[in-house]
């Protein structure tokens, strides 16, 4: 299980006893953020409510924590949709969508939802050795990665982790100078160059706005 305490927290200030006409997005930690930025700036009847952004780590988590929200939010709401790609759980997140009668976002991974899955398709056949990461990836690098790997506490473990990679590629949906000093940071502590490709949130608010309408 993940260092996050996995009870959810909602994004926005409504409270969800009054939810019955609205919809309750569960959405991965690592994209919660922009789902709620989207949502808000649509006006859309939406809650947001997240899951640990650690549960990355531990992909056969995700399907059994959805399955608990799920079941908790669905008094109180009119709906619930999934804010997850497949996120590395091989059909079992499918399968409870199935089995609860929810929506998901498409994709294999977030990655899919930022830069379309035929471009990261591309990425990979282009150079094999690619290492992605998000805005998000790029802020929380020193506890997602660093921390969670070890490498805090065992550079020497980089080879093991990062030795058949070739570079770092930052789907970039919101750059800034602090974004890529951090970015630039990530990819020299891993000793990997950096290629910067900048994908805004276009294909995300597509895909979630078709999933929320179901």
């Amino acid at each position: 299980m993940s260092s996050s305490p996995t009870a959810p927290t909602s994004t926005t200030g409504s409270s969800t006893s009054s939810g019955s006409d609205r919809v309750a997005l569960i959405a991965c930690g690592a994209i919660a953020q922009p789902c709620k930025e989207i949502v808000d700036r649509n006006h859309w009847p939406v809650d947001v409510h997240p899951l640990p952004p650690l549960l990355h780590n531990q992909p056969q988590l995700i399907a059994g924590e959805v399955r608990a929200l799920a079941s908790t939010l669905a008094s109180t709401y009119d709906s619930v949709v999934v804010g997850y790609a497949d996120c590395g759980t091989y059909g079992a997140l499918d399968e409870v969508c199935e089995e609860l009668g929810l929506a998901r976002l498409p994709g294999l991974h977030c990655y899919d939802l930022y830069a379309g899955a035929s471009r990261i398709e591309t990425f990979f056949d282009a150079q094999p050795g690619t290492y992605l990461l998000t805005d998000f990836l790029v802020r929380s690098f020193a506890r997602t990665v660093e921390q969670e790997l070890g490498l805090d506490r065992w550079p020497e473990l980089r080879e093991a982790y990062f030795g058949n990679y070739t570079r770092v590629v930052w789907l970039a949906q919101r750059p800034d100078d602090e974004l890529r000093r951090l970015a630039s940071s990530a990819a020299e502590r891993i000793g990997l160059p950096l290629t910067v490709v900048e994908t805004g949130d276009a294909r995300l608010e597509d895909a979630l706005r078709r999933t929320v309408a179901g």
